[in-house]
């Protein structure tokens, strides 16, 4: 077995991780943007079409991953490692500098969305070509009995790069008002246009690094496959390890990703209307505290094998995403504040006669009353034309200062959107989320040593990148969008999207506890 030192071998993850990160990032925005992109590469008039078609564009990067595998994969198995996902990187971050610089729709009419989604399928060809080199170089470099924990490392930048596209976003749109980031020219491409700089670091890294040791010793022999497309799935043997790995492991996990971190960053912001930036604040805790745990369960599967901790997570997931989700929606449900806000505290909320009662940012909408929860501020309100305004310190506050009850009969039954939580219940909603994505670390951190011990090394980046990017890119990437088509489709269940992410890994539980090995390949020299 050819190993590195323990120097080296922080270096090698360290290079590889870097690059995989910033393409996690850059793939990620996009999605962490969707409702506002919606407002920008579609026409007016039906906000929930135009997420949809966002999140169907954002779905079409995972879509054509696997093709990426298929592309990337063959030429990871002729050609090299390290060339292959220099590739992947560049091709990646150019695309998402270019999607930054696409006028909207009002510009330039119906070529804004469809050159959006050109590049996101540039993006998804790309990153279906990273995961598995990076997964395939570290594993290459690592000794047997520690390569669950150094290719976990790599598994945490999936995690980290969600991560670092919603600190950046954060940070862009705290320092501008909100008309200025959502402009059509305005802050919401700050993170497209920072990749570029991200992506030139880690191509200067990249261009530093060396051959997989293994590949190099494979190809010194003249052993390297002629045909990687050809030995991995037109050989019986190989092609029902893939579909294993596939429906047995990774769709699963795919799901279980996507649901966890994803879907719960999208189900907080429009269905239980979370305010922007407590909601990406919720998920940025949610992460940071639970991605320590990759290492942990990557480092556990060395010992214990990869099986029953993947298959651990799932259960979990299918078992738990129902009631946590449904805990998260009834805790925020703003009705229920209102009548209890008006039973503890009358003399508390104020009620305006007739007409004048204040939306968000002093804005009247006869169709629908949006109302902002907020704790321990200086709210401000108009009566009869003039401004006031008034401290409160109660737990949970309404901008409007108007009962519930009040509104209903102005506007009918009002829709509450951008609510902030009490600081008990948004801790409370990150470890709903940390929960969540605990399970995530379970699922996803023994993937990679899992998949690069299943096949031989000359069509290694090939076989394992084609069941990756099917699990993640079809069944997990289209989470979102199916979740929410579900949920607009059957809106008296609000939860009915979870029925697919739980149906897929239930699935994928069954088929892994039956079918599944749980031994650790100590040479992955053949």
């Amino acid at each position: 077995m050819v190993s590195t030192s323990s120097k080296g071998i922080g270096k090698v993850i360290f290079s590889s991780s870097l690059g995989t990160l910033i393409e996690w990032y850059d793939f990620y925005i996009f999605g962490m943007l969707a409702k506002t992109i919606s407002v920008q590469f579609f026409p007016e008039g039906n906000d929930t079409a135009a997420l949809l078609s966002t999140l169907a564009i954002f779905a079409a990067g995972f879509l054509v991953r696997p093709f990426g595998a298929l592309v990337f994969g063959r030429l990871g198995d002729m050609i090299g490692r390290k060339s292959t996902f220099l590739l992947t990187l560049v091709l990646m971050g150019g695309s998402t500098f270019l999607i930054g610089l696409i006028p909207g729709y009002r510009s330039i009419g119906i070529a804004a969305p469809l050159l959006v989604l050109l590049l996101r399928l540039i993006q998804g060809l790309a990153l279906g070509g990273e995961y598995g080199g990076a997964a395939t170089y570290v594993a290459e470099h690592s000794p047997a009995n520690r390569r669950g924990y150094y290719t976990s490392w790599i598994q945490t930048t999936a995690t980290l790069g969600l991560f670092v596209a919603l600190g950046v976003i954060m940070a862009v749109k705290s320092n501008m008002s909100e008309a200025a980031f959502t402009a059509e020219w305005g802050g919401w491409r700050y993170p497209f246009w920072i990749s570029i700089l991200l992506v030139g670091v880690s191509i200067y890294i990249r261009l530093k690094m060396s051959e997989s040791p293994i590949f190099s010793k494979l190809k010194k022999e003249g052993k390297t496959s002629v045909n990687p497309l050809k030995e991995s799935f037109g050989h019986k043997a190989n092609f029902k390890m893939v579909l294993l790995a596939l429906f047995g492991a990774v769709m699963g996990q795919g799901v279980i990703w996507y649901t966890g971190q994803f879907y719960a960053q999208s189900f907080l912001e429009n269905t239980v209307k979370i305010e922007f930036m407590q909601n990406r604040e919720i998920l940025l805790w949610g992460i940071g505290l639970a991605t320590p745990f990759f290492l942990v369960f990557g480092a556990l599967s060395d010992k214990i094998g990869r099986k029953w901790i993947m298959l651990t997570g799932m259960l979990l997931g299918v078992i738990f995403y129902r009631p946590i989700f449904g805990m998260m929606l009834k805790d925020a449900d703003a009705k229920v504040w209102m009548e209890k806000l008006e039973e503890e505290h009358p003399n508390k909320i104020l009620s305006f006669a007739d007409k004048d009662f204040v939306l968000k940012n002093d804005t009247v909408k006869r169709n629908e009353g949006t109302i902002l929860f907020i704790q321990q501020v200086k709210s401000i309100y108009t009566y009869g034309g003039n401004q006031f305004s008034k401290t409160f310190k109660d737990t949970i506050q309404v901008k409007a200062d108007n009962m519930w009850k009040v509104i209903s009969k102005q506007v009918g039954t009002p829709v509450y959107s951008d609510k902030i939580l009490s600081t008990p219940l948004k801790w409370k909603f990150i470890f709903l989320v940390f929960s969540m994505i605990l399970f995530v670390t379970m699922a996803y951190a023994p993937i990679a040593a899992f998949l690069v011990e299943l096949f031989p090394t000359k069509i290694r980046y090939t076989s394992m990148s084609l069941p990756y990017h099917i699990g993640n890119g079809v069944f997990g990437g289209l989470v979102p969008f199916i979740a929410t088509l579900l949920s607009a489709s059957y809106a008296n269940d609000p939860l009915v999207g979870l029925w697919y992410p739980i149906g897929v890994a239930a699935l994928c539980f069954v088929i892994g506890v039956f079918y599944l090995p749980n031994k650790k390949d100590k040479n992955i020299l053949d």
